[in-house]
């Protein structure tokens, strides 16, 4: 049975023109993509996304404006499922207080998720794994007139 896993994530960019990125690992893959997660039954977009930010990063975000809906189809890399994503960028409503880490996927002890800043003008396609998350950056960088 096939269906659709709707995901939402946040473009979190800082003073400093940095772009947090979550480095994780589920079901024996290693992966970086933006902070966000799944939609549950009942909930609206920005409150999953409120949602997501407080699970993963322990912080209350405010959800500015949309930014990109995946167009192209997406299967899973985990289920049979299509994905569609919905991006939001979104601004921190206090700093966030994170243990911010420098190397790829640099876990602590008990978890298998880590926070990373990637200054927007070493941006690139290859610092994200998924194909939607690609686009996103791809659009990103035009957004900010940061292509070559």
């Amino acid at each position: 049975m096939s269906y659709f896993n709707v995901r939402v994530y946040g473009l979190l960019i800082n003073k400093d023109n940095q772009l947090l990125v979550s480095d994780e690992q589920s079901g024996g893959r290693s992966f970086i993509k933006f902070p966000g997660g799944g939609l549950e039954l009942g909930e609206g977009l920005r409150d999953a996304l409120k949602r997501e930010f407080m699970e993963e990063c322990n912080a209350e975000i405010e959800v500015d404006s949309h930014f990109y809906t995946t167009d192209f189809y997406e299967q899973s890399s985990f289920n049979d499922s299509q994905i569609l994503s919905i991006y939001y960028l979104v601004k921190e409503i206090e700093p966030l207080l994170l243990n911010f880490k420098t190397v790829v996927f640099d876990f602590d002890e008990h978890t298998l998720q880590s926070f990373r800043w990637i200054d927007m003008k070493d941006l690139s396609t290859d610092d994200v794994t998924f194909k939607t998350d690609k686009t996103v950056v791809e659009l990103l960088l035009k957004q900010y007139n940061l292509q070559g």
